[in-house]
């Protein structure tokens, strides 16, 4: 084999272990989230087919939330879940990093026309 055959294996070969190495969002995660003194477990459940990210949060009475403006890039994960409560909307921000099976990143809400932002860390189900 020729050194130039060698190089280009070796470049094919590098660049197949790094597209498997990349993070995938696809499984069940879990974190806890407090307000007002109450604390309860969250569930998302995400997909990825090819490149298209899609999902569901588990809400109140155990209502399944589709995700919205759902992004996946190499271990950037970013979405938005919007619920109703007492006739009004309100929409939630995530993103964040996924490292094996933690998703650590910030979660932004608007309420009395203030963001508020607080810390999320998801851990995937097995």
């Amino acid at each position: 084999m020729n050194r130039l055959a060698v190089l280009a294996s070796l470049v094919v070969v590098s660049g197949a272990t790094s597209l498997l190495a990349a993070e995938n969002p696809a499984g069940t995660w879990k974190w806890t989230v407090t307000f007002n003194n109450n604390t309860r477990e969250q569930t998302l459940t995400l997909k990825l087919d090819g490149d298209k990210l899609t999902g569901t949060l588990l809400g109140r009475n155990n209502q399944e939330i589709p995700i919205d403006n759902a992004i996946f890039k190499g271990d950037q994960i970013s979405f938005t879940v919007t619920r109703e409560f007492n006739g009004q909307r309100f929409t939630t921000k995530y993103s964040g990093t996924i490292k094996g099976d933690t998703i650590t990143g910030k979660i932004e809400m608007e309420r009395d026309g203030q963001t508020i932002s607080r810390d999320w860390e998801a851990k995937r189900q097995k």
